[in-house]
């Protein structure tokens, strides 16, 4: 009986410290989660300097989480680790655009495929409704720099994600998510220059159009040919 609080003690500290890492792991995740958005749209812009000090008193977090989490962000090649003198955001290349645009277009293809093939009732009012979504907003040819971007970045994204929705395979829909997101950092760069050139709803639209008449030949290509023409306009910013 004598033992009891020493035990009492030793499993008070044992969940105190799991609680403590508990809350470690939340932070890092918080950070990582922000930080990765905010490359993602360019709030952090491609090459930034990311000084911990100025990082540390804009999230709000400690530079043990922020450390964890700028490594998971160079795991994925989004910063780049900068020797002794901290972290950078990645750069963009013309390289790196054409291997996501490239590989996006097979995986995108490949999940459109499968979805068209699989895809249920449900699954084409969703496509439909997707499509209404994203037409409701001023669509294409914005001027530079437009209000816009938020809100159909967001229809625009649902729009394309249900129509791979229904492939039935997580892992491709995983790979196909994580391209989809490195290449919404360039399309975000687009956006700042505006995209004048291009009828985008006219393109969703004719997408849409052969998704629901389950003309996957036709669906894969133009999905394929939408992709590549999104590429060719941010490569020739790129290296303009």
């Amino acid at each position: 009986m004598g033992a009891t609080p020493a035990i009492s003690v030793g499993i008070s500290s044992a969940i105190a410290d799991d609680e403590r890492a508990h809350d470690g792991e939340t932070l890092a995740a918080s950070a990582y989660t922000r930080l990765r958005q905010d490359i993602l749209k360019c709030r952090l812009m491609p090459g930034a300097k990311l000084r911990l000090e100025a990082l540390r008193r804009d999230y709000s977090v400690g530079f043990s989480p922020l450390r964890e989490a700028l490594a998971r962000l160079t795991g994925e090649g989004l910063t780049i680790v900068e020797g002794q003198r901290g972290f950078r955001v990645a750069s963009v290349s013309a390289g790196d655009l054409e291997d996501i645009a490239r590989l996006r277009s097979e995986i995108e293809t490949m999940a459109l495929r499968m979805s068209i093939e699989k895809g249920s009732d449900a699954w084409e009012a969703d496509v439909a409704a997707a499509l209404h979504h994203l037409l409701l907003l001023p669509h294409g040819r914005w001027p530079a720099g437009s209000p816009l971007t938020d809100e159909w970045s967001r229809r625009h994204k649902r729009f394309h994600d249900s129509l791979v929705a229904a492939c039935g395979s997580p892992r491709l829909l995983a790979i196909r998510e994580d391209l989809f997101e490195h290449s919404e950092r360039y399309r975000r760069l687009l956006i700042e220059h505006g995209t004048e050139g291009r009828d985008l709803a006219t393109e969703h639209r004719e997408i849409a159009n052969a998704v629901l008449a389950r003309n996957a030949p036709t669906a894969c290509a133009l999905i394929a040919g939408h992709i590549r023409a999104t590429a060719s306009t941010m490569m020739a910013i790129i290296s303009s």
